[in-house]
């Protein structure tokens, strides 16, 4: 119907523009002695029939236009597209205001083809301006962009994105087990084709981190009461996956679950909601304090002359500063400082004695 209804509107433009021009061509070419009848008729009936063809094309590829339009638009936000048209209605606006003195000024059948076209670039401008500008429009209005909603996500839960860098650690699996962590969890298909590329690595120490998270992101899906999800998410906007995974967690308002320092960091910096196992198991840890005597296998040489390094059970690494005589044995020691980093916690210490292991 839309398609037939097009199709009539142009076939009835272009018939009336065939009968004034077989109208007028009559008087183009006096010498050829046409009849005006014979030329209107002609006309006409030409017009007609381009315009039967043009209006069937140009209708069916108005049609599949707009049946494609919500298709287009689902990938912008409803902020994004608000902004946009908000954009566009200014740059029409101003542009009308500035095509004005070239209409004035100069002849119409130049005045006015620039006067469209200054219209259309700036409304052009505007919308793209406008839209890519959507949250700081909201932030200066007091609004506040909504959250997307993802289909077959509990809407009332929690929502956390994962990075590689957690799913290669693995302990956010056991405080999801525990219920710590519960309601949606989604991992975007970026992340996950990064993973991939680890785990197709040439590196042996790599191809086994790359699997290990693989593994671990499939054994979220059994866990009961969490709902996951792979998001089809592009972010075509960024390049990094870092800055992909930071967009795609503001556009759903999650909180990232991450191992990664620097990303913890910028995300906290934007505003974002971070979770990092290792900061959790880092404040779980059971401390030990300056005066403390502990036994250690002393490992290997530290990086200054005379150190020795050794670790804790729970991983923390011991620098035993004249140490390095111990190295092979189990020693103990005597704890002069503890340090925490952003990367985790440093025990300083000196030898108390050493005996064979």
């Amino acid at each position: 119907m839309f398609v037939e209804a097009v199709r009539l509107l142009v076939t009835l433009a272009l018939l009336v523009v065939g009968f004034n021009v077989g109208r007028l061509s009559a008087g183009w070419f006096p010498s050829a002695g046409l009849d005006p009848a014979v030329t209107v008729a002609w006309g006409a009936v030409l017009g007609a029939g381009i315009g039967y063809v043009l209006g069937g094309v140009g209708g069916r590829a108005l049609d599949q236009t707009i049946v494609k339009a919500p298709q287009a638009v689902s990938r912008a936000s409803g902020a994004e597209l608000f902004a946009g048209a908000f954009g566009l209605i200014t740059g029409i606006i101003v542009g009308a205001v500035l095509s004005v003195p070239t209409i004035v000024l100069l002849p119409a059948n130049v005045g006015w083809p620039v006067a469209g076209l200054i219209v259309l670039v700036l409304a052009a401008f505007g919308a793209r301006v406008f839209a890519a500008r959507s949250d700081d429009l909201l932030s200066a209005t007091g609004l506040r962009r909504a959250a997307r909603s993802v289909p077959g996500a509990d809407e009332h839960g929690d929502r956390y994105l994962i990075d590689s860098s957690a799913a290669i650690d693995g302990r956010i699996l056991d405080l999801m087990k525990v219920g710590l962590v519960k309601g949606n969890v989604w991992v975007s298909a970026f992340v996950v084709d990064e993973l991939q590329g680890i785990a197709d690595s040439a590196d042996q120490n790599r191809r086994r981190r790359g699997r290990r998270g693989l593994d671990v992101l499939d054994s979220m899906r059994e866990i009961p009461g969490l709902s996951f999800l792979v998001l089809e998410d592009t972010v075509p906007e960024h390049e990094e996956v870092d800055a992909k995974l930071l967009a795609l967690a503001a556009k759903l308002d999650a909180a990232i679950i991450t191992t990664d320092h620097n990303l913890a960091k910028a995300g906290a910096l934007r505003g974002l909601k971070i979770l990092n196992p290792h900061s959790i198991g880092e404040s779980l840890r059971p401390g030990v304090s300056a005066g403390d005597i502990i036994e250690v296998m002393v490992e290997r040489e530290g990086n200054e002359p005379g150190q020795g390094v050794a670790f804790l059970d729970d991983g923390t690494m011991v620098v035993v500063s004249d140490g390095a005589s111990a190295i092979g044995t189990v020693a103990s020691i005597e704890v002069t400082n503890t340090l925490r980093t952003s990367v985790g916690r440093m025990v300083f210490a000196s030898l108390a004695s050493a005996r064979a292991n």
